[in-house]
């Protein structure tokens, strides 16, 4: 994003684009509500579109751009990446990364184990008993991983309003998490996707890790002590590969913006094809538009990263939007961290997420 902004800023003299930066977390949970107080522009999470839609903070796209250019957005779009934005009628943000937790690993550390990469759920769990397995198990990422398991066992979570997931597959959702973090180390239930590819590049003990937000700065040469290989999630069942949960970011604009047309021009250039294929992708950027993903020179830049996932990422699964979900999506998180951490039996973990879940939607 600062590389876009030094290049609009030289395409336009007299406008200048200056970005802070904030932790993964608070990208996570930090109101935006609060940021949109303070800044034009806004890098924000989709879960964000239906508080956005109940209060208004943000400025409606669709008022500001042509059809064409949406729909383009729309056709061109990374899997759900630019419908997440789309809430309440009004579209709030242009999808700028694309991404979803999908696998990775060492190829150099699987030869010199003499490990295959896994491709079931069995064979996961198996290169897990032997200690070479990690995986990000903060509060957020083991709700995320829940959720996938659930879609991937064929039930999507929170698809009715009163019921958060069926006992049965949520049970046996929170159990296979329980076995699989059991034989990980416990140091997971700390680190977030970033600390886990840290980990990984860093250290040469760890071979796998089943799924995590991809960072395809990873798979580029020179960003980290060596580079890791990404590709789709390990099969779930008869179910096939599995579902895993939408991420990705959209560029958004502040309803207080006192320069509208200029900040609306920075996000057109930002989510434009050109741009996405080639300045931002190749400043480090992670796109959102299909062409950037096909591409051949990025791709070959970056050990096929984006060909390599897309199939994930086209068939995520997309978490609820509705004021109140981010609450549910932050006291969930930490019961299931919690649950996963005990001997708790898996079906009262469930009962209380479902009790959590009745309590955001009656104050939605």
């Amino acid at each position: 994003m600062v590389a876009t902004a030094q290049r609009f800023l030289e395409m336009n003299p007299s406008v200048e684009v200056r970005w802070e930066k904030r932790s993964l977390q608070e990208f996570a949970d930090y109101p935006v509500e609060k940021l949109a107080e303070t800044f034009d522009l806004l890098v924000i999470d989709h879960p964000f579109s239906g508080y956005a839609a109940a209060h208004r903070f943000l400025l409606p796209l669709e008022e500001h751009f042509s059809n064409d250019f949406l729909a383009e957005q729309a056709s061109e779009s990374v899997g759900r990446s630019h419908e997440s934005y789309y809430y309440g009628g009004h579209q709030w943000a242009l999808a700028i990364d694309a991404a979803t937790p999908v696998s990775c690993w060492r190829p150099d550390l699987a030869e010199r184990y003499g490990v295959s990469i896994p491709e079931t759920w069995e064979e996961l769990l198996t290169l897990a008993g032997l200690g070479r397995v990690v995986m990000p198990c903060i509060p957020v990422d083991c709700l995320m991983h829940f959720f996938m398991l659930c879609a991937s066992l064929g039930e999507d979570p929170c698809s009715q309003t009163q019921r958060l997931i069926s006992q049965d597959v949520g049970t046996r959702a929170v159990l296979m998490l329980k076995e699989l973090t059991s034989l990980c180390p416990p140091e997971i239930f700390g680190w977030n996707p970033i600390s886990v590819y840290e980990v990984m590049t860093s250290r040469d003990d760890y071979v796998y890790c089943p799924f995590a937000y991809g960072y395809s700065n990873y798979a580029r040469p020179g960003y980290a002590r060596t580079q890791l290989q990404f590709g789709d999630l390990v099969q779930i069942g008869s179910n096939g590969p599995g579902r895993s949960t939408l991420g990705g970011t959209g560029l958004a604009v502040s309803a207080r913006c006192t320069h509208k047309q200029a900040a609306l021009n920075y996000v057109g250039l930002v989510t434009s094809s050109e741009c996405q294929r080639t300045l931002y992708a190749h400043s480090g950027g992670q796109p959102a538009h299909r062409s950037a993903w096909m591409d051949d020179a990025l791709n070959h830049h970056c050990r096929d990263f984006f060909r390599g996932t897309m199939a994930a990422v086209e068939r995520a699964y997309m978490r609820p939007r509705y004021d109140g979900y981010i609450s549910f999506q932050d006291k969930a998180g930490i019961l299931l961290h919690e649950s996963l951490r005990k001997e708790d039996d898996a079906r009262i973990s469930i009962d209380e997420l479902q009790r959590l879940y009745e309590q955001r939607a009656k104050q939605s």
